[in-house]
């Protein structure tokens, strides 16, 4: 599918035209309930890609880049043209996305096309930069805050897609180190920087003793964090702070249930919680946030709704990012009660993104064996909400951890990549690929005669579930954790990919 920014003047007819597609199949892959239209607002456009366009008389280059929101540099490029000269009835690939590669040690981004401009931003080598349009020997180009800049076309590479890899985005939370086995996120965050669309810091949480307050969790030097906020912008990479309402004390969800609802208790509580958050993201830099509410009351769902409309003028109006978390569900009905306070259409029609978190389907307490996310378990869940929301706004919140399930005893624990790979050596299992669930897995018995079953995931789990993504038509995956994961997976997103960035 095409993502299409949508231009004064434009209709659903003029677009469906232009893409060979109809008014209606363009309501349905965009959640419409009207025909009406806003500049700027982003659809799905459901065609195949990549997508041809066949050569009408009088049509340019100029007229064709600019009917299709491309360049006509971009045009050139991946048709491979020498001239600029068109015959009618060829038929040509249409960039879907077009990208500029700092290719320097840093590159300065300036407001206007010239150097005598001010610089808005500085990126590093291989800083991946979405392009939007060209002038002279400047490259317009999006920046993670969603500013336009402009790069001196010399120290870039420009780099159209066709389409044929998949473009998808990838959301990274960020955590520190949680003991031995289970790392910081920042290596991995640095060397993969240049792969990752956004990254949330989960580092905030409401405070238990003044829940309209926001404080530091797990504690850090605040020029830490500006350093690795830093770093992202400088690869071009959205950085968010993650808030949520966990981990007072361990296996005690009542507790996160009680913070949460004196916070949303009184319009008043609301106001100074929003007002605390966005001091926050000022404070720090960040270009938005991530919110991750979980253990909330079913009573307090309207509440939880209010607080969701509430931060949407506040975000806006500040130039921040709307992205809000939220456990899985798969229909309308309350069966659950970790998800049931969660109002898909709601909260669907007020955030930037919806990131629905799709782990645990199994490793829950009592839940047995199984893969923490299969592929049948996500297109369920993602299936559900598209019926809320257009697929533009959903990212599918997937584990790059595992389980390691002990069916004697019935208890579980964690199996990072590494931990798993290392089980499986030690017991001198083989790792299988369950066809079904897509997700890898082993057995083995250990020392004590207790029976164990692993299932984790790999770059090949992860490929499915990108694949998944792109035909369900969303915007693609977020990882938790960054630190956990198969190495391999990041190889296999860099060749078979095309990571987009700064997502409006």
């Amino acid at each position: 599918m095409l993502t299409y920014v949508v231009q004064p003047g434009d209709t659903l007819y003029l677009i469906a035209r232009r893409f060979g597609t109809s008014v209606e199949a363009l309501m349905q892959a965009n959640n419409l309930a009207s025909s009406a239209l806003i500049p700027g607002q982003r659809l799905t456009i459901p065609v195949t890609v990549p997508f041809t366009y066949e050569v009408q008389p009088g049509d340019t280059l100029y007229l064709i880049a600019r009917r299709f929101d491309t360049t006509v540099e971009a045009v050139m490029e991946l048709n491979r043209l020498t001239s600029s000269s068109l015959a009618v009835g060829q038929r040509l690939v249409i960039p879907v996305y077009t990208e500029a590669i700092v290719t320097v040690d840093s590159a300065n981004v300036r407001s206007r096309p010239g150097t005598g401009f001010p610089i808005v931003a500085q990126m590093a080598r291989g800083a991946r930069l979405p392009v939007t349009g060209i002038q002279g020997d400047w490259v317009r180009i999006r920046l993670f805050n969603a500013n336009p800049g402009w790069v001196f076309r010399d120290i870039v590479d420009l780099v159209p897609h066709s389409g044929e890899r998949p473009i998808t985005e990838i959301f990274g939370y960020y955590v520190e180190e949680e003991g031995p086995a289970l790392p910081s996120s920042r290596e991995v965050f640095e060397a993969q920087a240049d792969q990752l669309t956004n990254t949330a810091m989960f580092h905030f949480r409401i405070d238990r003793e003044n829940p309209s307050r926001v404080e530091k969790f797990p504690e850090f030097d605040d020029e830490y964090m500006r350093e690795v906020i830093g770093y992202g912008h400088r690869h071009n990479v959205k950085m968010l702070a993650c808030i949520h309402n966990l981990l007072y004390e361990r296996g005690n969800q009542e507790v996160n249930q009680e913070v949460i609802g004196v916070m949303l208790a009184t319009m008043e509580n609301r106001s100074a919680f929003i007002a605390n958050m966005l001091t926050v993201l000022r404070s720090y830099n960040f270009d938005g946030v991530n919110i991750d509410f979980e253990d909330v009351r079913y009573e307090d769902r309207e509440l939880l709704n209010a607080l969701y409309r509430e931060l949407e003028p506040q975000l806006r109006d500040a130039g921040y990012y709307y992205s809000v978390a939220v456990p899985s569900r798969t229909s309308d009905e309350p069966t659950n009660p970790f998800s049931a306070p969660f109002t898909y259409a709601v909260i669907g029609g007020v955030v930037d993104e919806f990131v629905v978190m799709l782990y645990n389907e199994h490793g829950w307490p009592g839940s047995g064996p199984g893969p923490v996310v299969s592929i049948g378990w996500m297109e369920s869940v993602v299936r559900y909400a598209l019926t809320k929301m257009p697929g533009r706004k959903i990212t599918a919140a997937v584990s790059v951890f595992g389980f390691d399930f002990n069916l004697t005893t019935g208890r579980n624990t964690y199996a990072t990549y590494a931990m798993a790979m290392d089980l499986a050596r030690r017991y001198n299992r083989t790792v299988i690929f369950d066809e079904e669930t897509q997700t890898p897995m082993f057995a083995y018995t250990d020392e004590e005669g207790n029976d164990h079953e692993v299932w984790f995931e790999n770059a090949a789990s992860i490929r499915a579930k990108l694949l998944l993504a792109e035909r369900l038509g969303i915007r693609g995956v977020a990882l938790w954790r960054l630190g956990m994961e198969d190495p391999e997976m990041w190889t296999m997103i860099s060749e078979e990919f095309v990571v987009e960035k700064a997502i409006i």
